[in-house]
Protein backbone atom coordinates (compact mmCIF):
# COMPACT_ATOMS: atom_id res chain seq x y z
CA UNK A 1 0.00 0.00 0.00
CA UNK A 2 2.86 2.54 0.70
CA UNK A 3 3.64 2.37 -3.27
CA UNK A 4 0.16 3.21 -3.85
CA UNK A 5 0.43 6.18 -1.60
CA UNK A 6 3.37 7.32 -2.84
CA UNK A 7 1.96 7.12 -6.75
CA UNK A 8 -0.99 9.37 -5.17
CA UNK A 9 1.78 11.51 -4.11
CA UNK A 10 3.71 11.94 -7.31
CA UNK A 11 0.48 12.16 -9.39
CA UNK A 12 -1.03 14.87 -7.37
CA UNK A 13 2.32 16.99 -7.44
CA UNK A 14 2.26 16.33 -11.37
CA UNK A 15 -1.60 17.48 -11.62
CA UNK A 16 -1.07 20.42 -9.83
CA UNK A 17 1.85 21.40 -11.66
CA UNK A 18 -0.20 21.08 -15.16
CA UNK A 19 -3.28 22.26 -14.38
CA UNK A 20 -2.67 24.49 -11.32
CA UNK A 21 0.47 25.84 -13.50
CA UNK A 22 -1.91 26.60 -16.58
CA UNK A 23 -4.29 28.32 -14.25
CA UNK A 24 -1.41 30.87 -12.29
CA UNK A 25 -0.53 31.16 -16.01
CA UNK A 26 -3.70 32.84 -16.52
CA UNK A 27 -2.49 35.72 -14.41
CA UNK A 28 0.82 35.17 -15.81
CA UNK A 29 -0.61 36.28 -19.57
CA UNK A 30 -2.78 38.54 -18.27
CA UNK A 31 0.80 40.44 -16.80
CA UNK A 32 2.63 40.21 -19.80
CA UNK A 33 0.15 41.53 -21.99
CA UNK A 34 -0.45 44.89 -22.99
CA UNK A 35 -2.69 47.78 -21.56
CA UNK A 36 -4.69 47.69 -24.93
CA UNK A 37 -5.36 43.56 -24.84
CA UNK A 38 -5.68 43.36 -21.43
CA UNK A 39 -9.81 43.46 -21.03
CA UNK A 40 -10.13 41.34 -24.26
CA UNK A 41 -7.52 38.91 -22.30
CA UNK A 42 -9.05 39.19 -18.77
CA UNK A 43 -12.75 38.28 -20.66
CA UNK A 44 -11.12 35.07 -22.30
CA UNK A 45 -9.31 33.68 -19.44
CA UNK A 46 -12.38 34.59 -16.90
CA UNK A 47 -14.25 32.47 -19.88
CA UNK A 48 -11.45 29.35 -19.70
CA UNK A 49 -10.94 29.30 -15.96
CA UNK A 50 -13.63 30.43 -14.08
CA UNK A 51 -16.13 27.85 -13.91
CA UNK A 52 -13.23 25.22 -12.44
CA UNK A 53 -10.16 27.16 -11.09
CA UNK A 54 -10.91 26.24 -7.68
CA UNK A 55 -10.90 22.82 -8.39
CA UNK A 56 -7.38 23.13 -9.29
CA UNK A 57 -6.08 23.34 -5.54
CA UNK A 58 -7.52 19.58 -4.73
CA UNK A 59 -4.17 18.55 -5.73
CA UNK A 60 -2.20 20.23 -3.57
CA UNK A 61 -4.51 19.85 -0.60
CA UNK A 62 -4.02 16.10 -1.65
CA UNK A 63 -0.49 16.16 -1.29
CA UNK A 64 -0.03 18.49 1.62
CA UNK A 65 -2.60 15.13 3.23
CA UNK A 66 -0.20 13.03 1.54
CA UNK A 67 2.83 14.41 3.98
CA UNK A 68 1.31 15.35 7.20
CA UNK A 69 -0.71 11.86 7.23
CA UNK A 70 2.30 9.41 5.40
CA UNK A 71 5.04 11.22 5.78
CA UNK A 72 5.27 13.71 8.93
CA UNK A 73 9.41 13.59 8.90
CA UNK A 74 9.10 15.30 5.61
CA UNK A 75 6.10 17.28 6.27
CA UNK A 76 7.57 18.69 9.41
CA UNK A 77 10.83 19.80 8.19
CA UNK A 78 9.56 21.49 4.88
CA UNK A 79 6.81 23.33 7.39
CA UNK A 80 10.12 23.90 9.58
CA UNK A 81 13.00 25.28 7.29
CA UNK A 82 10.34 26.30 4.55
CA UNK A 83 7.91 28.14 6.13
CA UNK A 84 8.38 31.39 4.74
CA UNK A 85 8.04 30.52 1.01
CA UNK A 86 5.51 28.36 1.48
CA UNK A 87 3.78 31.05 3.79
CA UNK A 88 4.71 33.07 0.86
CA UNK A 89 3.11 30.85 -1.82
CA UNK A 90 0.11 30.11 0.37
CA UNK A 91 -1.21 33.86 0.89
CA UNK A 92 -0.29 34.52 -2.67
CA UNK A 93 -2.97 31.29 -3.14
CA UNK A 94 -5.48 33.36 -0.79
CA UNK A 95 -4.74 36.62 -2.46
CA UNK A 96 -5.05 35.68 -6.30
CA UNK A 97 -8.54 33.73 -5.35
CA UNK A 98 -9.67 36.60 -3.35
CA UNK A 99 -9.27 39.48 -6.11
CA UNK A 100 -10.21 36.78 -8.94
CA UNK A 101 -13.76 36.10 -7.21
CA UNK A 102 -13.98 40.33 -6.15
CA UNK A 103 -13.02 41.37 -9.80
CA UNK A 104 -15.96 39.20 -11.79
CA UNK A 105 -18.62 39.16 -8.82
CA UNK A 106 -18.43 42.95 -6.60
CA UNK A 107 -21.80 44.06 -7.06
CA UNK A 108 -20.12 47.72 -7.04
CA UNK A 109 -17.67 48.36 -10.36
CA UNK A 110 -15.27 50.92 -9.42
CA UNK A 111 -11.64 51.86 -9.42
CA UNK A 112 -10.83 48.55 -6.90
CA UNK A 113 -11.62 46.67 -10.14
CA UNK A 114 -7.87 47.61 -11.30
CA UNK A 115 -6.97 46.78 -7.70
CA UNK A 116 -8.14 43.56 -7.87
CA UNK A 117 -6.54 43.06 -11.02
CA UNK A 118 -3.21 43.86 -10.09
CA UNK A 119 -3.29 42.13 -6.80
CA UNK A 120 -4.59 38.93 -9.10
CA UNK A 121 -1.59 39.57 -11.38
CA UNK A 122 1.34 39.96 -9.19
CA UNK A 123 -0.24 36.50 -6.95
CA UNK A 124 -0.36 34.76 -10.29
CA UNK A 125 3.61 35.25 -10.71
CA UNK A 126 4.70 34.95 -7.48
CA UNK A 127 2.97 32.35 -6.19
CA UNK A 128 4.49 29.56 -8.34
CA UNK A 129 7.85 31.60 -8.27
CA UNK A 130 7.64 30.35 -4.73
CA UNK A 131 6.38 27.03 -5.34
CA UNK A 132 9.37 26.76 -7.88
CA UNK A 133 11.54 27.87 -4.72
CA UNK A 134 10.12 25.46 -2.69
CA UNK A 135 10.71 22.79 -5.31
CA UNK A 136 14.45 24.00 -6.07
CA UNK A 137 15.32 23.82 -2.10
CA UNK A 138 13.89 20.86 -1.52
CA UNK A 139 16.62 19.00 -3.61
CA UNK A 140 19.32 21.54 -3.20
CA UNK A 141 20.52 20.05 -0.57
CA UNK A 142 20.85 23.27 1.59
CA UNK A 143 18.30 22.18 4.50
CA UNK A 144 20.52 21.89 7.12
CA UNK A 145 18.99 20.90 9.96
CA UNK A 146 21.79 21.20 12.25
CA UNK A 147 22.07 24.92 11.21
CA UNK A 148 22.78 27.09 14.34
CA UNK A 149 21.12 30.53 13.28
CA UNK A 150 18.06 31.92 11.93
CA UNK A 151 19.51 32.82 8.76
CA UNK A 152 21.29 29.44 7.73
CA UNK A 153 18.34 27.29 8.98
CA UNK A 154 15.50 29.45 7.50
CA UNK A 155 16.81 31.85 4.54
CA UNK A 156 19.54 30.31 3.22
CA UNK A 157 17.67 26.93 2.97
CA UNK A 158 15.63 28.00 0.08
CA UNK A 159 17.06 31.16 -0.92
CA UNK A 160 20.12 30.18 -3.42
CA UNK A 161 20.89 31.20 -6.78
CA UNK A 162 19.34 27.19 -7.93
CA UNK A 163 16.26 27.53 -6.26
CA UNK A 164 15.54 30.91 -7.71
CA UNK A 165 16.21 29.81 -11.13
CA UNK A 166 13.68 26.72 -10.34
CA UNK A 167 11.54 29.68 -9.66
CA UNK A 168 11.77 32.09 -12.60
CA UNK A 169 11.75 28.57 -14.80
CA UNK A 170 8.39 27.42 -12.87
CA UNK A 171 6.95 30.96 -14.20
CA UNK A 172 7.77 30.55 -17.80
CA UNK A 173 5.82 26.96 -17.44
CA UNK A 174 3.25 28.05 -15.77
CA UNK A 175 2.99 30.84 -18.54
CA UNK A 176 3.50 28.02 -21.67
CA UNK A 177 0.54 25.78 -19.88
CA UNK A 178 -1.86 28.68 -19.70
CA UNK A 179 -1.37 29.85 -23.44
CA UNK A 180 -1.12 26.47 -25.19
CA UNK A 181 -4.53 25.59 -23.03
CA UNK A 182 -6.32 28.94 -24.20
CA UNK A 183 -5.41 28.24 -27.43
CA UNK A 184 -7.89 26.18 -28.05
CA UNK A 185 -10.33 27.93 -25.75
CA UNK A 186 -11.01 30.83 -28.18
CA UNK A 187 -12.57 31.09 -31.90
CA UNK A 188 -11.19 34.27 -32.95
CA UNK A 189 -8.42 34.01 -35.04
CA UNK A 190 -6.42 37.19 -33.71
CA UNK A 191 -6.69 35.91 -30.56
CA UNK A 192 -5.70 32.63 -31.57
CA UNK A 193 -2.75 34.27 -33.23
CA UNK A 194 -1.89 36.61 -30.25
CA UNK A 195 -1.98 33.70 -27.60
CA UNK A 196 -0.21 31.30 -29.73
CA UNK A 197 3.17 33.89 -30.16
CA UNK A 198 2.79 34.52 -26.48
CA UNK A 199 3.54 30.51 -26.29
CA UNK A 200 6.64 30.55 -28.62
CA UNK A 201 7.57 33.56 -26.12
CA UNK A 202 6.97 31.74 -23.06
CA UNK A 203 8.47 28.76 -24.52
CA UNK A 204 11.56 30.28 -25.44
CA UNK A 205 11.73 31.86 -22.00
CA UNK A 206 11.60 28.41 -20.78
CA UNK A 207 14.54 27.15 -22.56
CA UNK A 208 16.78 30.38 -21.89
CA UNK A 209 15.87 29.39 -18.21
CA UNK A 210 16.59 26.09 -18.52
CA UNK A 211 20.11 27.08 -19.35
CA UNK A 212 20.16 29.30 -16.50
CA UNK A 213 18.90 26.19 -14.41
CA UNK A 214 21.58 24.27 -15.29
CA UNK A 215 24.68 27.07 -14.70
CA UNK A 216 22.90 27.49 -11.05
CA UNK A 217 22.86 23.50 -10.33
CA UNK A 218 26.73 23.85 -11.34
CA UNK A 219 27.21 26.82 -9.40
CA UNK A 220 25.44 25.19 -6.27
CA UNK A 221 26.55 21.66 -6.58
CA UNK A 222 23.29 20.29 -7.62
CA UNK A 223 23.86 17.20 -9.46
CA UNK A 224 21.29 18.03 -12.31
CA UNK A 225 22.94 16.97 -15.24
CA UNK A 226 23.47 13.41 -13.56
CA UNK A 227 19.58 13.49 -12.80
CA UNK A 228 18.50 13.99 -15.83
CA UNK A 229 21.12 12.43 -18.19
CA UNK A 230 22.66 9.67 -15.61
CA UNK A 231 20.43 6.35 -16.17
CA UNK A 232 18.27 5.29 -19.68
CA UNK A 233 14.92 6.33 -18.38
CA UNK A 234 15.59 9.83 -17.98
CA UNK A 235 17.64 10.26 -21.06
CA UNK A 236 14.61 8.56 -22.75
CA UNK A 237 12.59 11.24 -21.34
CA UNK A 238 14.50 14.30 -21.95
CA UNK A 239 14.65 12.71 -25.60
CA UNK A 240 11.09 12.23 -26.20
CA UNK A 241 10.51 15.56 -24.44
CA UNK A 242 13.01 17.59 -26.57
CA UNK A 243 11.19 15.59 -29.93
CA UNK A 244 7.72 16.98 -28.94
CA UNK A 245 9.05 20.04 -28.39
CA UNK A 246 9.96 20.38 -31.90
CA UNK A 247 6.62 19.18 -33.17
CA UNK A 248 4.52 21.52 -30.43
CA UNK A 249 6.53 24.20 -32.27
CA UNK A 250 5.60 22.88 -35.88
CA UNK A 251 1.75 23.16 -34.85
CA UNK A 252 2.39 26.49 -33.72
CA UNK A 253 3.96 27.64 -36.20
CA UNK A 254 1.13 26.04 -38.64
CA UNK A 255 -1.01 27.84 -36.39
CA UNK A 256 -2.93 24.43 -35.62
CA UNK A 257 -4.25 23.60 -32.68
CA UNK A 258 -4.29 19.85 -32.84
CA UNK A 259 -2.83 17.90 -29.61
CA UNK A 260 -1.73 20.80 -28.18
CA UNK A 261 -3.01 20.60 -24.85
CA UNK A 262 -1.63 16.26 -24.57
CA UNK A 263 1.69 17.99 -25.52
CA UNK A 264 2.24 20.10 -23.35
CA UNK A 265 1.11 17.99 -20.60
CA UNK A 266 3.07 14.97 -21.64
CA UNK A 267 6.06 17.28 -21.90
CA UNK A 268 5.76 18.06 -18.19
CA UNK A 269 5.27 14.56 -17.77
CA UNK A 270 8.63 13.58 -19.12
CA UNK A 271 9.84 16.28 -17.64
CA UNK A 272 8.96 15.08 -13.39
CA UNK A 273 9.88 11.70 -14.08
CA UNK A 274 13.33 12.65 -15.40
CA UNK A 275 14.08 14.69 -12.53
CA UNK A 276 12.38 12.34 -9.95
CA UNK A 277 13.55 8.79 -11.36
CA UNK A 278 17.46 9.36 -10.77
CA UNK A 279 16.78 10.25 -7.04
CA UNK A 280 13.81 8.58 -6.08
CA UNK A 281 12.77 7.11 -3.18
CA UNK A 282 14.42 10.69 -1.62
CA UNK A 283 12.23 13.31 -1.54
CA UNK A 284 14.24 16.23 0.55
CA UNK A 285 17.80 16.25 0.01
CA UNK A 286 19.30 17.54 3.46
CA UNK A 287 22.83 19.19 3.72
CA UNK A 288 25.54 17.35 4.93
CA UNK A 289 23.36 14.47 5.93
CA UNK A 290 21.21 11.88 4.48
CA UNK A 291 18.29 12.50 2.10
CA UNK A 292 14.79 12.00 3.47
CA UNK A 293 13.02 8.85 1.92
CA UNK A 294 9.29 8.10 1.54
CA UNK A 295 10.06 4.53 2.10
CA UNK A 296 12.63 5.62 5.09
CA UNK A 297 10.15 8.58 6.64
CA UNK A 298 6.71 6.10 6.06
CA UNK A 299 3.80 6.55 8.83
CA UNK A 300 2.84 3.24 10.67
CA UNK A 301 1.69 0.03 8.40
CA UNK A 302 -1.95 0.78 9.72
CA UNK A 303 -1.80 5.15 9.03
CA UNK A 304 -0.11 3.77 5.34
CA UNK A 305 -2.88 1.08 5.04
CA UNK A 306 -5.90 3.90 6.16
CA UNK A 307 -4.10 6.48 3.83
CA UNK A 308 -4.01 4.00 0.82
CA UNK A 309 -7.23 2.53 1.34
CA UNK A 310 -8.73 5.87 1.86
CA UNK A 311 -7.19 7.44 -1.21
CA UNK A 312 -8.04 5.14 -3.63
CA UNK A 313 -12.09 4.99 -2.73
CA UNK A 314 -11.90 9.24 -2.84
CA UNK A 315 -10.31 8.86 -6.41
CA UNK A 316 -13.42 6.84 -7.16
CA UNK A 317 -15.87 8.71 -6.07
CA UNK A 318 -14.38 12.52 -6.92
CA UNK A 319 -12.94 11.60 -10.50
CA UNK A 320 -15.83 10.86 -12.62
CA UNK A 321 -17.40 13.92 -11.03
CA UNK A 322 -14.49 15.98 -11.72
CA UNK A 323 -14.60 14.99 -15.30
CA UNK A 324 -17.70 15.87 -15.59
CA UNK A 325 -17.57 19.38 -14.02
CA UNK A 326 -14.61 19.38 -16.35
CA UNK A 327 -17.08 18.27 -19.51
CA UNK A 328 -19.69 20.58 -18.63
CA UNK A 329 -18.59 23.73 -18.69
CA UNK A 330 -16.28 23.10 -21.77
CA UNK A 331 -19.41 22.43 -23.71
CA UNK A 332 -21.54 25.17 -22.13
CA UNK A 333 -18.96 27.65 -23.25
CA UNK A 334 -18.88 26.25 -26.56
CA UNK A 335 -22.87 26.33 -27.12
Amino acid sequence: MLYVVMAFLWASILLYVIMGGADFGAGILEFFSTPNSKPKTQKILYEAIGPVWEANHMWLIIAIVILFVGFPSIYTTMSIYMHIPLAIMLIGIIARGTAFTFRHYDAVHDSMQRVYSKIFMYASVLTPFFLGIIAGGAVAGTIDTSANSYVSAYIFSWLGFFPVSVGFFTIAICGFMAAIFIIGETDNAGDKKRFTDKAKHFIIGALVLAVVVFIAAMVDGVPLSHWLFGNPISIACMSLAGVSLIWLWILLSRESTGPLRTIAGAQVTLLLVAITYEHYPVLINLKNAKGLSLIDAQGGPKTIMSLGIALLAGSGFILPFLYYLLYSFTNYERE
